[in-house]
């Protein structure tokens, strides 16, 4: 007996029900993967003193987004900045109805299960997940993640004539794809232009030579 084992933390029973998800062996073929492609709208770019204001997110399953598997979360926080209510127009006196930040998380958890996740700067969402997480004592998100900006990307080939940016903005792949821009800085909004804009990319990327999901999800 080794009594210096360590012993797993003990997390409330929602976390380890989202833990508990990943323990079946992972789909990859791309029509069989549920992709889950969310935005959040933020008080600012703090990881550790700003806060998520709201949460949005579509499911995609065989290159097809499924309109009746939304996500959309308000949280109630206590500060607000001026300078960012201007740009997604979140007040502090709207009516939708809010939830706590633990609440909203506990949601999310449960609607996005296992799935692949995807975001637009991928880095900036997840990290304000995980932070969120981390305030309220659990680890970080478990699910794969893809960057729409880092597969456009991958679309491109790179010429003196034309060099590939090194990002490329959601209002960039909207005007790329043709995409209506109406409910741009909404949680929701920016989560189903990057879903079609991640659709169109994945189109592109299967006309690639030995494309798999695998290499996608590399």
């Amino acid at each position: 007996m080794n009594l210096f084992k360590k012993r797993k933390k003990n997390y409330p029973d929602f976390w380890m029900e989202y833990e508990a998800k990943f323990e079946k062996k992972a789909s990859y073929t791309i029509p069989e993967i549920r992709f889950v492609v969310f935005d959040t709208e933020t008080t600012g770019f703090d990881y550790d003193d700003d806060r998520v204001l709201s949460i949005g997110a579509l499911s995609i399953k065989n290159n097809s987004i499924q309109i009746s598997d939304s996500f959309e979360a308000f949280l109630y926080q206590h500060f607000y900045h001026a300078k960012n209510i201007e740009i997604h127009g979140i007040l502090q006196e709207e009516r939708q109805e809010r939830i706590t930040e633990l609440e909203a998380l506990i949601q999310f958890l449960e609607y996005i299960g296992n799935s692949v996740l995807v975001a637009h700067h991928a880095g900036f969402d997840k990290n304000m997940i995980n932070h969120a997480l981390n305030r309220h004592g659990m680890p970080n998100l478990k699910n794969k993640f893809l960057d729409t900006s880092v597969l456009y990307k991958r679309t491109l080939i790179n010429s003196p004539l034309l060099p590939v940016k090194p990002q490329y903005s959601l209002d960039e792949l909207a005007e790329k794809f043709d995409i209506s821009k109406k409910d741009r800085h909404t949680a929701l909004g920016d989560a189903y232009i990057t879903a079609i804009a991640f659709m169109k990319i994945v189109q592109k990327l299967k006309t690639k030579k030995n494309f798999s999901a695998k290499k996608l999800l590399k």
